[in-house]
């Protein structure tokens, strides 16, 4: 399917690694333009490889999304070197790094840092994006939730917390820049092998007496078997055809939305 990306300038937060690392080499296979930000210093020898792989134009920028200011300056380096943003896919996020079930195992000085960088770096990038966006009457927001936030999941509250108010701000989003020919949606992983996945089975591994501790590929494949009706990992991969096919003019009567690539994990009816 031709998704007539090439060309198009796309950012990916949390670029550097994981999921966002898989979004930014789908863009660039696409004949896009990408600027990867991420918080991680590494990002800059990421876009290099991307750059080289490809053979696009890629720039990796240092980026803390807690910061505004670091966010305009990548912007305007961005915007400098590659043109006009028209696409942004907002991966970056973090977990408590706590087992939190039930919550009484967390305490209230693990919740803020998780809302700052989850909640408030989505809509520090949200005033800092949009407004280049609606100027030029077009573009695609893309943010990464989870099925953690339709569920209540218990494992990690204050990042279950987090993702669901992404999925609603999202939803604001996607009404205000509607007039302006902006399309805003959520995709939400379910169970991925990335670096935060696994701080979860480490958050839980560590709270058990040795003779009930598993390893983190018995642990996962237990929660797969038991939760997913497909029965397998979803992969970086896997998220980013969703980001990249929803960033495109195939999909363009679809905003608002929260979309699921979860193996069937979460159903709505």
């Amino acid at each position: 399917m031709q998704l007539n990306l090439t060309d198009h300038v796309a950012v990916v937060t949390g670029g550097a690694s994981g999921i966002g690392r898989a979004i930014a080499e789908l863009f660039a296979s696409e004949g896009c333009k990408v600027a990867l930000w991420d918080v991680s210093p590494k990002v800059i020898d990421v876009a290099r490889e991307l750059s080289d792989a490809h053979q696009v134009p890629a720039l990796g920028c240092v980026v803390d999304v807690t910061r505004r200011e670091t966010i305009e300056a990548a912007l305007a380096t961005t915007e400098a070197q590659l043109g006009p943003i028209e696409h942004l896919a907002h991966a970056a996020a973090i977990g408590s790094g706590k087992f939190g079930f039930p919550f009484t195992n967390l305490t209230p000085a693990d919740w803020p840092r998780v809302f700052e960088v989850n909640v408030m770096g989505m809509v520090n990038l949200a005033h800092v994006v949009a407004p280049r966006l609606v100027e030029r009457k077009r573009g695609t927001l893309v943010f990464l939730a989870s099925v953690a936030g339709q569920i209540g999941s218990q494992t990690d509250p204050p990042y279950s917390a987090s993702k669901a108010a992404n999925i609603n701000f999202a939803q604001c989003l996607a009404k205000d820049l509607a007039p302006h020919g902006i399309r805003v949606n959520t995709v939400c992983p379910g169970m991925v092998k990335t670096p935060l996945n696994e701080s979860v089975w480490r958050a839980w591994h560590d709270q058990q007496p040795p003779d009930k501790r598993r390893t983190y590929e018995e642990w996962a494949g237990d929660k797969i078997c038991a939760l997913l009706p497909l029965g397998r990992w979803q992969t970086p991969e896997d998220i980013a055809n969703m980001v990249i096919f929803l960033s495109s003019d195939r999909t363009a009567q679809v905003t608002g939305q929260t979309l699921n690539v979860d193996g069937g994990f979460v159903m709505h009816w």
